[in-house]
């Protein structure tokens, strides 16, 4: 029973402390459950995250979820997810009775504009360090510039480019054992 309220107070410190939505939760993530508790691998939240991205619900609690079910099971995932959700259910029920009279006023606005830019800075800080850690060869080098490109230049869904991405992975590597 203790793991399983460490991984919800785990999940709410998360929830509670980042704004910005999955991708922004992202450096969170990482800190909280691969470098501080070592609950998962880096690799394995990669995994995690590009999983919840293919899968319907918001990116954070389904990687919550994954995590919470390797820990302990299907128990673990409900715990893991509540964590994650109750902060934001506490809060979106507080600002909502409040929000549409303090929104137009110039230091929410401003306090909002602030609030962005940091959120980018911490998603391109997370995907840099994954990128260190997926970009191994140039194979992984050619789908990492491939899927950037297509990214870029077209309106697909991500789903597209997760299931292309590994189907390129399993085409390549065949091919590198055939050579062998």
């Amino acid at each position: 029973m203790k793991e399983l309220w460490q991984l919800f107070f785990a999940f709410a410190k998360i929830g509670v402390m980042t704004f910005g939505g999955g991708a922004a939760m992202l450096p969170m993530l990482q800190r909280e459950l691969v470098d501080k508790r070592s609950w998962v691998e880096e690799e394995e939240l990669m995994d995690y995250y590009a999983i919840g991205q293919c899968t319907p619900g918001i990116i954070a609690v389904n990687t919550a979820t994954f995590v919470g079910q390797k820990r302990r099971g299907d128990i673990g995932g409900i715990f893991a997810t509540a964590g994650m959700v109750f902060p934001s259910l506490v809060i979106i029920l507080a600002l909502a009775s409040i929000i549409t009279t303090v929104s137009d006023l110039a230091w929410v606005q401003n306090a909002f504009a602030g609030i962005r830019a940091c959120v980018c800075v911490q998603i391109f800080n997370a995907v840099w360090k994954l990128a260190k850690k997926a970009i191994v060869d140039k194979k992984t080098a050619v789908i990492f510039a491939a899927v950037l490109l297509a990214a870029t230049l077209t309106e697909l869904s991500p789903v597209v480019f997760v299931v292309l991405a590994a189907a390129a992975g399993i085409i390549l590597k065949q091919l590198e054992v055939k050579k062998a």
